[in-house]
């Protein structure tokens, strides 16, 4: 699957910076649904099951068509990085300096609020850059490589290197007591592939710090076997709400909806006597490298173990039965990973309801690995220790591919921008680095790199100060434009896009905030609830007006109500009916493409003003040096 909350979030903004998730997930989706639906929009997370083979198939199709695709300088080659390329030495500078907050801090008072102080406070609480220079031991020139083909040893010389090692990095797999060597399997084979050791190696040379962290996938299910009417039927939504703001904007679903090639999921749930056994064969479990061999998992997609150890009260967890495609009979049972022997793992799925017969294709295994503590990297996720290379995914401690893709698109700009630059012998370019008033991905980054992680890392909305401004639905007009200034967006239709959404957002609020009828009919039209009960008939309310616009602002109230109360006057007016001295045209509903956008505006407006003052307060603090003299003591700060 891709996307959820807080997830969704993260894959919406990478395409409003032209990520490729988006797209390939519309492409490939047979699952649509928009979670936490009940709750206001700013922790709305779109999601999406993508049939496995399409996403796979459409994403290389992508990248192997990479000149039609607007990405003609890329180069595809398979490999296995074995190690790095490195010109050894102390206080060796970065082809990319981020800005010294104290410079910063002198800049920002004397730019006052032009577009330069924007861009000067993005450099904000950032690290020392001369700080950073002293502490870095090296430059990166490049990999070493084995080629997938020839076995040959390859030299690929490169300015910069991003490094996303996955599970990886040491990797093991585990299978109850069973260990061997590997970052994963092959799908649908016994093989593994193998991990990465000598690049590890050199990390811990350098002094990186490394941990250990797990992750686990569930058994697979042959569908055949399962008694599918004993589960709950989970439908996807119709129409389906894409990711990509493209195809948003053409008012398009994405295009296995539009054919009615979407399938059902469907839920069951563990009992009793599967939690007796889920405890029974513990000691059949792995032992791990890490936390004194009980293994550092993920704490919010934790194993059925784990759920059934940390919520001994409850009688029962739900399981999601996912087909893993349009033309297979896999099924992923989500929230049931659970390394056990494989014979304890049908027994366990076999209490479970509508699963009496089924059949394993595949057992769940556990991969543990190492991974980086992200506190020694820069908000650009350039290493603090080596210049030129860059970290992202799970080798910074986080889990997902959301959060990897999110973590991706800023290390790729930015080492990207820096060796380009540096190739063409320009001055370093400035770093792209987006801040937690602006994106999800601004929130995920400065946790890890302020922070640090001592867990598997999962973004929630709840992580976001200032969720209220971030919704999944404005990430194109928060981003995009900032994408197309530092090089990313170059796509006309997607700028044609934005500035479409932009105007008829606009165009939108204008004409609910002209609308105007006496309270009243608001009342008389919708009922007292709208109006906020009685009090809308206490005398004098007869003469009062509020617009539409104000209307929408109040509780249990949705545009659609709003809007047909509209288009309910205006074609009486048509006919004669109704005496309105508002100027009115034909009513036109809110398009799809900007529904979300327009009533979030409306709804949020007075929170919005709130929290861009918190903001803005914010953002000066952030080029504020601590004196270095301060004494920490209660005393002084209680």
């Amino acid at each position: 699957s891709i996307g959820g909350i807080g997830k969704g979030h993260l894959v919406r903004e990478i395409d409003a910076l032209n990520g490729a998730m988006g797209e390939v997930a519309d492409a490939s989706g047979i699952h649509f649904r928009m979670l936490n639906r009940r709750k206001g929009p700013a922790v709305r997370g779109p999601r999406a099951q993508m049939d496995r083979d399409y996403y796979k198939d459409n994403m290389q199709r992508l990248l192997l068509n990479r000149e039609e695709n607007g990405m003609e300088n890329l180069e595809i080659l398979e490999a296995s990085a074995e190690d790095l390329l490195l010109d050894e030495g102390v206080g060796i500078e970065t082809l990319a300096p981020l800005a010294d907050p104290s410079d910063v801090s002198e800049a920002f008072a004397e730019e006052g609020n032009g577009a330069e102080r924007v861009r000067l406070e993005k450099a904000k609480a950032l690290s020392s850059a001369k700080a950073n220079q002293s502490n870095r031991q090296a430059r990166i020139r490049g990999v070493v490589a084995i080629d997938t083909n020839t076995k040959e040893r390859i030299e690929i010389e490169s300015k910069a290197v991003v490094l996303t090692t996955g599970t990886f990095l040491r990797g093991v797999l585990m299978i109850g007591h069973d260990r061997y060597s590997g970052g994963r399997h092959l799908r649908d084979s016994e093989e593994v592939e193998p991990p990465s050791v000598g690049l590890a190696l050199t990390l811990e040379r350098f002094g990186f710090p490394l941990g250990r962290l797990k992750t686990g996938t569930p058994a697979r299910l042959d569908g055949r076997t399962i008694d599918w009417d004993s589960c709950n039927i989970q439908p996807s939504e119709r129409p389906a709400l894409p990711f990509s703001h493209v195809r948003q904007s053409r008012g398009e679903e994405p295009p296995l909806a539009a054919v009615g090639r979407l399938i059902d999921c469907y839920q069951t749930s563990t009992n009793e006597a599967t939690h007796k056994m889920v405890m029974d064969y513990a000691h059949l479990l792995p032992q791990y490298d890490g936390m004194d061999g009980k293994g550092n998992g993920p704490r919010y997609c934790p194993s059925i173990y784990k759920k059934v150890e940390r919520f001994a009260e409850r009688s029962s967890h739900n399981s999601f039965l996912e087909p893993e495609g349009l033309n297979t009979d896999i099924v992923y049972p989500n929230g049931m990973s659970g390394p056990y022997p494989e014979e304890i793992q049908l027994k366990i799925f076999r209490s479970m309801k509508g699963l009496g017969n089924v059949e394993i294709v595949r057992p769940g295994y556990d991969v543990e690995y190492d991974f980086v503590n992200p506190q020694v990297l820069t908000h650009t996720l350039e290493t603090k220790k080596i210049a030129g290379l860059y970290l992202a995914g799970q080798i910074c401690g986080t889990t997902g591919y959301e959060e990897a893709g999110a973590q991706g698109i800023i290390a790729g700009a930015n080492a990207g921008r820096a060796a380009g630059a540096a190739s063409r012998d320009e001055s370093p370019p400035v770093p792209f680095v987006l801040g937690r008033d602006e994106a999800y991905i601004g929130v995920l980054i400065d946790d890890l790199v302020t922070k640090g992680t001592s867990e598997p890392y999962r973004m929630f909305t709840s992580r976001a100060e200032y969720r209220i401004s971030l919704r999944a639905d404005n990430a194109d007009l928060r981003l995009t434009r900032k994408g197309a200034e530092h090089g990313l967006v170059t796509d006309p239709e997607r700028l044609a896009a934005l500035d479409m959404r932009e105007t008829m957002i606009g165009q939108n609020i204008d004409r609910l905030r002209n609308f105007k009828l006496f309270v009243t009919d608001w009342a008389k039209r919708g009922g007292n609830d709208l109006m906020g009960g009685a009090a809308a008939n206490r005398p004098g309310r007869e003469s009062h007006k509020k617009s539409a616009e104000e209307v929408l602002g109040m509780p249990n109230v949705s545009l659609k109500m709003v809007e047909q109360i509209m288009a309910d006057v205006i074609q009486e007016e048509g006919s004669g009916q109704v005496d309105n001295d508002e100027s009115t045209e034909e009513m036109i509903m809110t398009p799809s493409s900007v529904y979300d956008t327009v009533e979030a505006s409306v709804k949020y407006k007075s929170y919005v003003i709130r929290q861009e003052k918190d903001i803005e307060s914010w953002r000066k603090a952030q080029g504020a040096r601590i004196p270095p003299g301060i004494i920490y003591d209660h005393s002084i700060m209680p």
